[in-house]
């Protein structure tokens, strides 16, 4: 797995409670926050409201196809590809008749 260095502000007490944990299990600061931002995203990751989220940011452009599978595992992505056409075909006729009236 390729890694990306970042820089975060983090409360000082979640340092410390880091630090201990570090010592304790014998780990890198770093693996701590990676663990622990990772178990986080994971449950959210399961949430049904985090999903319907996810798939409306995908529906109105602003994530990718790529992006979308990674967040929700889709074991179809055609399927949600064909979502968001007919989802946008659905779309057009009501831009048309509102541009009528």
């Amino acid at each position: 797995m390729s890694k990306t260095k970042i820089n975060l502000r983090i409360p000082k007490d979640l340092v410390k409670r880091a630090d201990v944990v570090a010592k304790i299990t014998d780990k890198s600061r770093g693996e701590i926050v990676t663990d622990a931002l990772r178990d986080h995203l994971t449950e959210l990751e399961s949430q049904e409201a985090f999903k319907r989220d996810v798939f409306d940011l995908y529906l109105d452009g602003r994530i990718s196809l790529e992006t979308l599978n990674q967040l929700l595992d889709s074991k179809d992505p055609e399927s949600v590809h064909v979502s968001k056409t007919l989802r946008n075909q659905a779309k057009d006729p009501d831009d048309d008749n509102a541009s009528e009236e």
